[in-house]
């Protein structure tokens, strides 16, 4: 089965801030972001995936990216990711 969908999220490096996006290519969509090729993360580079979901569907994969922008969604994911988020000092806020 093919899951063409994949929700990610990018920590930066420089300011260990988290990014959220889907794409269909993740390999692809990290070096556009590595290269500055996307301009919300150009200048927060570089930037590692800390974290992906793959979806079937298109629909799916938006509404997780979205929950994941959400209050709710960015305290599951910093509790979802916490030993990873501890090994880089990730900022507590």
């Amino acid at each position: 089965m093919v899951l063409p969908f994949c929700v990610y999220v990018l920590q930066s490096q420089k300011d260990f801030l988290l990014y959220h996006g889907f794409t269909t290519n993740i390999m692809r969509r990290l070096k556009d972001h590595n290269s500055g090729g996307t301009i919300s993360t150009s200048k927060r580079r570089p930037l590692k995936l800390v974290y992906c979901e793959f979806f079937v569907s298109k629909e799916d994969a938006i509404r997780r990216e979205r929950y994941f922008k959400t209050t709710a969604g960015k305290r599951m994911l910093k509790l979802h990711l916490r030993s990873t988020l501890t090994d880089i000092n990730y900022p507590k806020k």
